[in-house]
């Protein structure tokens, strides 16, 4: 069976940072990493920082950085890939094929669309691969694991609507948490109750959702009585399907631009 026992980091932004961050909670080993950013100031206790390419070999190097450095790294990166490596990828709209072409010795390569959720183990994460046998997959979900909940797609071509989705999502929901509370304010309460009820009511109903047998749109139909308050909020977003119509409109958006910047990695 295949083994992942060194993690190299390339580039350990906001996203980076967050699946290190569910690993290092989860139990990784710190050791077992090593980050490779120029602009990093410090790592975690036990977490190898470097500036420049290692002098070493690494089971599995995951790309970090934005899109549009894919360029940029791709020279310093490809020198460390070779047949026992698995590229991970979390390069958004970066198809494999384009992956591929830029490092065509890599043993596996695998695309993931996690959200910055993976910090605290609770990030849905997309996967698309190719290179990988049974074992190497079922390893890789489990090093995956600590971040949340792994999620092989049955296409690639799913990708950009997952980004929209999963990607993308967190903070769709962030926006709506602040007009719940915005919608508050505007009706006489205080800004940081307002915040925190706002922040309380999100958390209680995303856990109850998780746990419920019921789906959300029959536990928003639970929640509402004829006639009641519920129901005349509901009756407002339900109007022409106005929520509906602009959350899908969202999410259109941010699965073109995912496609844009796929073909923008394609022609560079």
């Amino acid at each position: 069976m295949a083994k992942f026992d060194t993690i190299l980091i390339v580039g350990c932004g906001n996203m980076g940072g967050a699946m290190l961050q569910g690993w290092l909670t989860g139990g990784v080993d710190p050791a077992r990493v090593t980050i490779m950013d120029p602009g990093m100031s410090a790592a975690p206790d036990g977490v190898t920082l470097v500036r420049d390419v290692p002098d070493a070999a690494f089971d599995v190097v995951l790309l970090g950085v934005k899109p549009q450095l894919l360029g940029a790294v791709t020279p310093q990166v490809e020198a460390l890939i070779g047949p026992q490596t698995t590229l991970l990828s979390i390069l958004a709209g970066v198809e494999l094929a384009t992956l591929s072409a830029r490092f065509p010795r890599a043993g596996g390569i695998v695309r993931i669309m996690p959200n910055l959720a993976a910090a605290i183990g609770r990030s849905p994460l997309a996967l698309s691969g190719r290179g990988l046998d049974d074992a190497a997959q079922a390893e890789l979900t489990a090093l995956l694991a600590p971040l949340g909940t792994p999620e092989w797609l049955a296409k690639e071509g799913l990708f950009d609507a997952v980004t929209a989705l999963a990607g993308c999502g967190p903070a769709f929901v962030y926006r709506f948490i602040d007009a719940l509370a915005a919608g508050a304010v505007a009706l006489g309460i205080a800004e940081d109750q307002a915040q925190r009820l706002a922040l309380a009511t999100s958390e209680g109903s995303a856990l109850l959702a998780a746990a419920s047998p019921h789906g959300p749109g029959e536990l928003a139909r639970r929640v509402a009585s004829p006639g009641g308050a519920t129901q005349a909020g509901l009756d407002v977003l339900d109007d022409q399907a106005a929520l509906s119509k602009v959350v899908a409109a969202a999410m259109a958006a941010a699965e073109r631009r995912s496609a844009e910047m796929g073909a923008a990695a394609r022609g560079g």
